[in-house]
């Protein structure tokens, strides 16, 4: 029988603390992430993970001008319909429309607009296609022809990149909101018609003085989330 206790895992302890430290950053400093600390992101998330190995995630990475070729490319094209190269939700019902509200008037809180102003919501939400000031992104993109299930490894794979960052002092933010756009993220980074883009990840150090960045998401309890099954 195991008797060691759940304390006598520092892994563990230190993989709540990440978790627990990383958020979406809507505020970034201008200052470039070197490029040995980029590397050493990309080498962890490197061992995401994948169905059948497959790991179908390939990314492009802007720095420099390319961020603000790429940055004014997309601002200039955000009021533009959307056509993401994955459908987004139908809906969100019960519980999650909730946790959305809950995020979208908290966020609009902390940036000091209010509810019902349209127009200071509408000027946040192109803060998406500004990458917050972030001075990189990281398209991620997956072959076509994996369907859903290059999908979901690519959504493993962003989710230890932003973990990979936040060990090494990097703040993120997934954005679904750049694949709205993934025709012209095709043409931008040249990616050819078997490539389905999944979304961009803005990343730089945070601005911790930025107010988006002062609230946080609360944690559904495990009770929603999780059923057990005994017999």
């Amino acid at each position: 029988m195991n008797t060691t206790t759940p304390s006598s895992f520092p892994d563990a302890d230190a993989l709540e603390r990440l978790l627990a430290e990383r958020y979406s950053c809507r505020g970034f400093l201008p200052q470039p992430v070197p490029q040995a600390t980029i590397e050493r992101i990309l080498a962890l998330a490197q061992r995401t993970a994948s169905w059948c190995n497959a790991q179908p995630w390939q990314l492009a990475i802007t720095r420099g001008a390319g961020t603000e070729r790429f940055r004014q490319a997309m601002f200039a094209h955000a009021r533009e319909p959307a056509a993401p190269d994955f459908p987004w939700p139908r809906e969100y019902q019960g519980a999650y429309l909730q946790r959305r509200r809950e995020c979208g008037f908290a966020l609009y809180e902390s940036v000091g607009v209010a509810r019902g102003d349209r127009e200071g919501s509408a000027r946040q939400t192109l803060e998406n296609f500004r990458f917050f000031g972030a001075p990189h992104v990281a398209v991620v993109s997956t072959a076509e022809a994996l369907g859903v299930y290059g999908a979901i490894d690519c959504g493993a794979y962003v989710a230890n990149f932003m973990l990979a960052a936040r060990s090494l002092g990097v703040a993120c933010i997934a954005q679904a909101a750049l694949a709205s756009h993934s025709g012209l993220i095709r043409s931008h980074f040249g990616l050819g018609d078997d490539r389905r883009v999944v979304c961009g990840i803005s990343f730089g150090y945070e601005d911790t003085g930025h107010p988006a960045n002062r609230f946080r998401t609360t944690r559904a309890p495990l009770e929603e989330a999780v059923r057990w099954v005994d017999d």
